[in-house]
């Protein structure tokens, strides 16, 4: 048996995105629950405040300062939830939240306090048998889920896609659960 057989695999990676931009690596995900805050005193998880990237725009720094302790990223039996531990609101959309043949990007707003589940993996599975859906603001991947903080996107805001959001999260599910 190899080292690698005996390794448990993850059930998530986060990627971090300054509007375009990708800052850092992927965060693997091996514990149930994980924490990504941008400051948080003894603190475990991902810090997204040691992410460094020469230039940000100010509308960036602002965001940024705006996410404080997070959220908490967590896989229980039903699906993936996501509660906002911040003290603004964060938004979040996956194939899961959207109406079943429904045409239009559904992004849903959680207060702070509150908590939702980002991704249903019984829904997720009668989706994968449907149609690709329209996806106008890049590669759809069934298997994800966006996170903006404090920043909304979608028909209802300004800004019409997730790129144009100054900090996001790019949850990418481990289809081998």
């Amino acid at each position: 048996m190899s080292p690698d057989a005996t390794k448990p695999s993850h059930w998530c990676s986060v990627a971090y995105w300054e509007h375009r931009t990708r800052v850092g690596r992927l965060y693997a995900v091996y514990d149930q629950a994980v924490s990504i805050f941008y400051d948080l005193p003894q603190g475990s998880g991902f810090c997204l405040g040691q992410l460094n990237l020469e230039q940000r725009s100010e509308s960036v720094r602002r965001t940024r300062s705006k996410i404080g302790f997070g959220i908490v990223l967590s896989k229980e039996p039903d699906g993936v939830w996501a509660y906002n531990r911040g003290e603004h609101p964060i938004f979040v959309n996956s194939p899961t939240l959207d109406a079943p043949g429904g045409r239009a990007l559904v992004v849903r707003k959680v207060p702070p306090g509150y908590s939702i589940k980002v991704f249903d993996f019984e829904r997720s599975g009668l989706l994968q048998h449907g149609p690709e859906p329209d996806a106008a603001d890049g590669p759809y991947d069934p298997n994800s889920v966006r996170i903006s903080f404090a920043k909304g996107w979608g028909p209802c805001y300004s800004r019409q896609f997730i790129t144009s959001c100054p900090c996001w999260l790019e949850v990418l599910l481990n289809t081998h659960r």
